[in-house]
């Protein structure tokens, strides 16, 4: 069976404006298609299980006070544009970091469309951008895991959830990471993919002293 819009919204219990987001998210997502490579062609018929689905099991994982979200190489939106619609009722902060100029007015649009009030595009690199310490931090096929985790440690405080869906490789990048990381480390599996992962870090350090981190600044 077909899995869609409405065996989504029946799955994760969604509101009906939740939904309308979603699929204004939807729209927008199939129109820049067309004419720009947001995500795999071959993705684009089972989109709603293979990247609406695969992420919105994310926001389970949210602790209940998180406020602020970090979105790292946001690309087509995903995570980031799931969990900002999941995240409206709650009041939930989005910053999308995407350095990428087509993918960046990509995102502004669909921001636009599903009427975020609380999400924002950074159409910068990770590494020139400035932040307050947000609650949480994702991002999803962007890097090895040592990778972002430095990535995320220029925005991260003791405070701070990483959540990071990983595939197949996931305990070959934990064994490295370790050995520059000090981290606590929950694993759940993916609803999605046989054998891959979703990490939940919290605590990370860096291993043989402090790294320096950029200023921070307010949002």
């Amino acid at each position: 069976m077909t899995y869609g819009a409405e065996e989504f919204a029946a799955e994760f219990s969604v509101s009906r404006e939740t939904m309308d987001r979603l699929k204004a998210y939807d729209g927008v997502l199939l129109d820049w298609s067309a004419r720009h490579n947001l995500i795999a062609r071959s993705t684009i018929e089972d989109r709603w299980e293979r990247h609406y689905r695969d992420c919105a099991q994310l926001y389970a994982l949210i602790p209940a006070g998180a406020a602020s979200l970090v979105d790292l190489g946001s690309g087509a939106g995903f995570p980031g544009l799931v969990l900002a619609a999941m995240g409206v009722e709650r009041g939930l902060a989005v910053s999308l970091v995407e350095s990428i100029g087509k993918k960046a007015a990509f995102l502004s649009a669909a921001v636009e469309a599903m009427r975020l009030s609380k999400a924002r595009v950074l159409p910068q690199r990770i590494e020139s951008i400035t932040l307050s310490p947000p609650d949480i931090v994702t991002a999803r096929a962007l890097a090895q895991l040592d990778k972002l985790l430095g990535y995320a440690h220029e925005f991260a405080i003791e405070k701070t959830t990483i959540i990071l869906p990983k595939g197949q490789d996931v305990e070959a990048e934990l064994t490295l990471a370790a050995k520059s990381w000090h981290m606590e480390v929950v694993k759940h599996p993916s609803l999605t993919s046989p054998g891959s992962t979703i990490l939940v870090i919290r605590h990370l350090l860096p291993k043989g002293g402090s790294m320096p981190r950029k200023s921070r600044k307010s949002p």
